[in-house]
């Protein structure tokens, strides 16, 4: 009995149904959750929510913006400088491949370790105390690894050809990686940074040990050694040890927090498309 072909264009609309249904699966749990704390909290979401310094949201917007900049400051030329180096320097080898696992490993360590480790570290051993900048250490600490793997797949996704053309041509080994490689990689490496900084935002353990108070006189930090207001440890607050907050300002709180993850997803989503120009 003969067999008949499937047609390739039938095979293509039923992998790209298949693929628009786990989409919706994935999404509409998300969409399910905003809309819930919209809904609990959208009597109390206003611009006076966020931007009132003394009973909104303006100090601990402002507290997450310098912490997530100062991460990033500190984590986007490590992570990029390591993955530079394992991907175009490092000989294959067993070490190579027990710094890449450890990367991996790091990676899954949960955020409280690293709040506890930069409790250790920062705050006690070198006596920064709990402040902006042990904070912003312990988060690039925390986003290291992710910053290192998606650089380093970033960086391994050029073809070797472009490699070897820019060397044939005259080119070393440095202005080969800065001219050749690093341009047409940048899309990668600054995606996997802000996914990177997204999940730092949204951290709470870390700067719970590290970094952050509720109550504050002066809530907008002088200097890298004061304390600083953090959108998630707020939360934590308001919904643990401030039971005279109303509810619908909690849920307020909670919306505006994954708004600002989901933003600095959207940011990389963004960047990545505007960035990605194959050239080979």
């Amino acid at each position: 009995m003969r067999r008949h072909p499937i047609d390739p264009r039938v095979s293509e609309k039923v992998a790209f149904g298949a693929l628009w249904v786990v989409i919706i699966i994935v999404a509409l749990p998300v969409l399910g959750l905003m809309g819930y704390m919209l809904y609990r909290g959208g009597s109390a979401l206003n611009w006076a929510l966020i931007f009132d310094a003394d009973d909104g949201l303006l100090p601990a917007v402002v507290g997450t913006t310098y912490l997530v900049a100062l991460t990033a400051l500190i984590a986007a030329p490590l992570g990029v400088g390591a993955a530079i180096y394992l991907s175009e320097y490092a000989r294959p080898g067993p070490l190579v491949r027990v710094i890449r696992l450890a990367i991996i490993n790091l990676a899954g360590v949960p955020s409280v370790v690293y709040g506890l480790f930069g409790l250790a570290l920062f705050v006690i051993l070198l006596h920064f105390g709990r402040c902006l900048a042990a904070g912003a250490a312990t988060l690039a600490l925390l986003v290291l690894p992710l910053v290192i793997s998606a650089s380093e797949e970033a960086l391994r996704q050029i073809p070797g050809g472009l490699r070897e053309g820019s060397l044939a041509l005259g080119a070393s080994k440095w202005q080969t990686i800065r001219r050749i490689v690093l341009p047409n990689a940048l899309a990668g490496i600054i995606t996997g940074l802000v996914l990177s900084i997204a999940r730092a935002a949204g951290e709470t353990a870390p700067i719970l040990f590290t970094a952050a108070f509720f109550w504050l006189r002066d809530p907008y930090p002088k200097s890298l050694l004061d304390p600083v207001v953090a959108m998630p440890y707020q939360l934590y607050v308001m919904a643990s040890e401030a039971p005279g907050v109303p509810i619908e300002k909690k849920w307020a709180t909670a919306f505006v927090l994954v708004a600002l993850v989901l933003g600095l997803n959207l940011v990389a989503i963004v960047i990545r498309a505007r960035l990605r120009r194959r050239r080979w």
